[in-house]
């Protein structure tokens, strides 16, 4: 990239500079800090950067132009210039009819894609009036019972006009049938459906624990959904492979990629085993990442993160679609680095780290309220974090051009670093049989618990700072309005969900049920008997339990 003899000089004039300015600088000013690294410590940070550093980049094949390999300055010609991310605000409040109003108002102030949160029994596959379910119906967002509540939390909402992300994993199929059969009663072809189910099972086994089968049965559901998606949702990304919630466990940004990509190597292998064509699903993968504090090292994160990935699926998997090859992700800032002291903070930090998202080149993007470290986000907190995102957009230039940082000494040696440090620990992965023998064995799960030991010691020793927390505290007592859910939301759900038992037909929805279990016996794709047991009115806890009897529930080994 550069001429040798250019080089030779650059680093001469730079032994100069710092015999002549910089040591006499140091000797009698120092620096605020022995080292400086990166945030999460992966990389340790040179006092400057200069040609020297990038010296080996080879510009056509590290880095290219936008829209073609290795896509690191981006995955489409155009990018932020042609089409903005898709700005989506996460919402789930404690009632269907709540969660309709909430995205009726995103919608009215400007929100282009909608992101629906699940109370923690949908996301286990329980019903709200189950045992398990006591005292967490809505609470960390809508319960959804029954095709019912889905049709509640749509009603005056064209399904082939927005698009929406749903945080669904174990019970994803599930969820992504319901939204096909709104898609139905609404009229609206099922090849016009637009969204992401998130759909990743490994990430739960290693960060977020909320499983309910083992690991073979659940991979066969994640690849019966690509396969059912491919035929007939051709515009629904399958399944959003996420490090964001590896990264809130608290590991580093090279293991957040390394980690979130050896999944989806997991993922396309299974579903080649299982018979399909890898340019037949890949292209309706997609990603999501985490937003984080550091710019620099976050922008670097997701230009290694593309580069590395178009490698993985050339290489590897011989994917001949260019689609297959380009890594689309989601975005949400930093969810953990939100604090409940002097929550104000927290609007800046999220304001960084969307910054961060967009430079990066993310296809849609999440920004937290700031209030989610004490609550469920008010509608004022959700109105503002949206605002931070349409400011950026129209109002700070960043959309403006491409890739921006690209050519930036400090971010090419940084993208350079994260992706060998990544490539490391897949190399590693490797030599553990691969992303599902190492998640089981606990490697992956003490990796991450290792820097999230070692950032929480940083914090309680002030090494770290968090502004407000260890540094620059207020003796106030924070006034902030707090979201909370009605404690007899429950009660109301419960009697919802037994209206609609009462309504429907009982003996369509054991024959779906029973046909449901049959396939489960089977090797039949249990996607369309259980979009035809969600038409029937079968509840997201019925459908479970006929799978949970087929297939059992996982117990950690750790």
């Amino acid at each position: 990239m550069f001429d040798p003899d250019d080089l030779a000089r650059i680093r001469e004039a730079k032994r100069e500079w710092e015999a002549e300015t910089l040591d006499p600088t140091l000797e009698r000013f120092g620096e605020r800090r022995e080292t400086f690294t990166t945030d999460t410590g992966g990389q340790e940070l040179e006092r400057l950067y200069t040609p020297d550093d990038v010296a080996d980049l080879d510009y056509g094949s590290d880095l290219g132009f936008p829209g073609e390999a290795p896509y690191t300055r981006g995955v489409y010609p155009t990018m932020h210039r042609g089409r903005l991310w898709t700005m989506r605000q996460y919402a789930g409040m404690g009632t269907a009819r709540e969660t309709n109003e909430r995205f009726r108002y995103l919608i009215d102030q400007g929100s282009s894609g909608l992101s629906m949160a699940f109370d923690l029994p949908t996301q286990k596959g329980y019903d709200s009036d189950a045992g398990m379910a006591a005292g967490e119906v809505g609470k960390a967002g809508v319960a959804i019972d029954s095709l019912r509540d889905m049709e509640v939390v749509f009603d005056g909402i064209p399904l082939d006009e927005v698009s929406t992300s749903m945080t669904i994993n174990a019970p994803a199929a599930v969820l992504l049938a319901m939204y096909v059969a709104i898609g139905d009663e609404q009229g609206v072809d099922r090849a016009e459906l637009r969204g992401t189910i998130q759909n990743d099972i490994l990430k739960e086994y290693i960060a977020r624990n909320l499983y309910i089968y083992p690991p073979e049965p659940s991979m066969r559901l994640i690849t019966d959904v690509f396969e059912f998606c491919a035929a007939e949702v051709p515009k629904f990304n399958t399944i959003s492979i996420s490090g964001y919630h590896i990264r809130e466990a608290g590991s580093t940004a090279a293991q957040e990629i390394a980690f979130t990509l050896g999944d989806g190597i997991e993922y396309v292998e299974r579903a080649l085993d299982a018979g399909l064509d890898v340019d037949d699903f890949a292209p309706q993968l997609s990603f999501f990442f985490n937003a984080h504090n550091n710019i620099l090292e976050e922008v670097a994160k997701f230009r290694a993160a593309r580069r590395l990935w178009a490698e993985i699926m050339d290489e590897r998997f011989g994917a001949e679609n260019p689609k297959s090859r380009q890594l689309k992700f989601h975005a949400q800032t930093g969810g953990s680095t939100l604090t409940a002291q002097q929550v104000e903070n927290n609007v800046v930090r999220v304001a960084y780290q969307a910054l961060a998202a967009v430079l990066g080149g993310a296809q849609s993007l999440h920004t937290n309220g700031k209030d989610e470290a004490l609550s469920l986000p008010t509608e004022q907190s959700v109105r503002t974090a949206l605002r931070t995102q349409q400011i950026l957009a129209h109002e700070s230039g960043v959309a403006d051009t491409i890739d921006p940082l690209g050519g930036s000494y400090a971010v090419e040696s940084l993208t350079d670093e994260i992706e060998a440090e990544a490539r490391e620990i897949l190399d590693a992965v490797d030599e553990r049989g691969g992303m599902l023998a190492a998640v089981e064995s606990g490697w992956v799960k003490r990796q991450i618990q290792d820097v999230a030991f070692e950032r929480q010691q940083e914090i309680e020793s002030g090494e770290r700072i968090v502004v407000g927390v260890n540094e620059y505290q207020v003796d106030e007592e924070p006034e902030v309005d707090i979201e909370e859910v009605d404690e007899d939301d429950e009660r109301r759900q419960k009697e919802r969900l037994q209206e609609v038992k009462d309504d429907r037909d009982d003996e369509a929805v054991e024959a779906a049920l029973d046909v449901l279990a049959d396939a489960a016996a089977g090797d039949r794709n249990l996607v369309p008997p259980i979009v035809d047991a969600v038409k029937a009115y079968a509840t997201v806890g019925e459908i479970s339990d006929v799978l949970r009897e087929e297939f059992g529930e996982y117990q950690p080994r750790f």
